[in-house]
């Protein structure tokens, strides 16, 4: 069983003398504290306890917190990050780590083999958790069930990747938002492509069933058109109320949920009322839906960084017109949207789309956040104990506490004085595993 210590400095260094070494000299505030090198960031729902501190593992767990006293057990593996902060491992709650987005439309998985997709997937695996992404909630992928073949063999340790809690195929309306953009008639769409195709309510029980008896972790409802999926309408509900209904109560059924793909307000109000944990894009969000969200408890999902990736790459690689357009018509919205949610106190959980632009890319995002309205500590959060608590994972990831898996991500300076550092980390531990960076002293 691995034995880590990772020292936060010399004693001297750490703790000034007016300070007791027996105690731990600590910095609690729901305002925004100032992380300076050597400095370990506690991240708690009410705010953050900056500590300088000596953080003990074992095995995959935090085992204990303290001041540095500069005795260390015979046999534990010690790491500088003395000239360091340190974060919990990020969390995106909205990726993609299957399915290649070429020339900006989905109808291009056809021109790909499963195979080729779960490839990819390993790639985009293993950039994703080296970027200090070490959990990700996977929102659906054309391929049915390649996520979830990915996920196990991440947690099997076949290969390096962040934990995955894993949606399986799309729930969506034949021709819809999920479904395979329109091609010949005469051209014969492999199931594993359309395989949570649904239209009734009957038909969405069945579906959410069998995608959750296959090895799903939750469901993905996609509840109105899609920006990258050509000829919908981003603005148009596809689904009724009662059948995302139905897809909310089967899943509870197993002791899950289902986030819901929305971007137009009726389509987001039918899935606030139907009871989807999430909303995903939010893009057309209206005031009257931000109430309802925030009355409901409902988390938005809004990945406000992929419409200027889309804007610069598509225009450059000649995406469809479409497509370009209904990105146009939406990125603006999204923001404001999102401003306005952050206002009403809507919970927001960090969320990227990631597989529009690059893997590892993903916390570009996080400057964005603050951009549109929320502190540097709001955004952190949001990629960090929200975001467990979206998952219903906060017993295990999302905070530096005793108990909880050691995921933890280091970055020179101070991560909150200026969020775009925790663009390129220095160091990412993954359940007691070090993946980047030093590995002893």
């Amino acid at each position: 069983m691995q034995h880590w210590l990772l020292v936060r400095g010399t004693r001297d260094r750490l703790l000034p003398e007016h300070v007791d070494p027996a105690s731990l000299r600590s910095h609690s505030s729901t305002r925004r504290p100032s992380l300076q090198s050597g400095d370990l960031a506690l991240c708690y729902a009410s705010g953050w306890q900056t500590i300088f501190a000596v953080v003990e593992i074992v095995g995959d767990r935090i085992e204990s917190i303290g001041p540095d006293q500069g005795r260390y057990p015979n046999g534990a593996r010690v790491i500088d990050l003395s000239q360091h902060t340190v974060v919990p491992g990020l969390v995106d709650c909205h990726a993609h780590l299957v399915g290649e987005l070429e020339r900006g439309e989905y109808a291009t998985q056809l021109m790909r083999t499963g195979a080729q997709e779960a490839l990819a997937g390993v790639r985009n695996a293993r950039d994703t958790v080296m970027a200090g992404f070490t959990t990700v909630r996977d929102v659906g992928a054309f391929r049915a069930f390649v996520d979830v073949a990915l996920r196990d063999a991440i947690g099997a340790g076949d290969i390096v990747g962040p934990r995955m809690q894993c949606a399986g195929p799309f729930v969506t309306v034949s021709s819809g938002g999920g479904d395979i953009p329109p091609v010949a008639p005469d051209v014969e769409v492999p199931r594993e492509l359309r395989f949570g195709v649904a239209n009734s309510v009957d038909e969405v029980r069945r579906v959410v069933r069998e995608i959750l008896h296959r090895g799903a972790d939750f469901i993905k409802v996609i509840a109105t058109g899609a920006v990258l999926t050509r000829g919908t309408a981003p603005g148009a509900p596809e689904f009724s109320e009662d059948e995302i209904r139905a897809a909310v109560e089967e899943a509870a059924l197993y002791g899950t949920f289902v986030a819901a793909h929305a971007h137009g307000a009726e389509g987001i109000k039918r899935a606030v009322r139907a009871g989807a944990r999430s909303i995903e894009h939010g893009s057309l969000i209206d005031d009257e839906a931000i109430e309802l969200m925030a009355e409901r408890g409902t988390y938005l999902v809004a990945d406000i960084y992929c419409g200027d990736y889309i804007a610069e790459e598509g225009r450059r690689r000649e995406w469809p017109e479409e497509i370009l357009r209904k990105n146009e018509d939406t990125t603006d919205a999204q923001r404001e949207g999102f401003q306005n949610a952050v206002k009403a106190g809507v919970k927001v959980a960090f969320g990227t789309d990631s597989g529009v632009y690059p893997h590892g890319w993903n916390a570009r995002q996080l400057p964005y956040m603050v951009r549109f309205g929320m502190t540097s500590m709001q955004a952190v959060q949001s990629a960090t104990i929200v975001a467990a608590e979206l998952m219903g994972w906060d017993d295990r990831i999302g905070s530096v506490e005793p108990g909880k898996l050691a995921d933890l991500v280091a970055v020179e300076g101070d991560a909150l004085e200026d969020v775009a550092r925790l663009t390129d980390v220095a160091f990412v531990m993954k359940g007691g595993e070090v993946l980047k960076g030093p590995s002893s002293v």
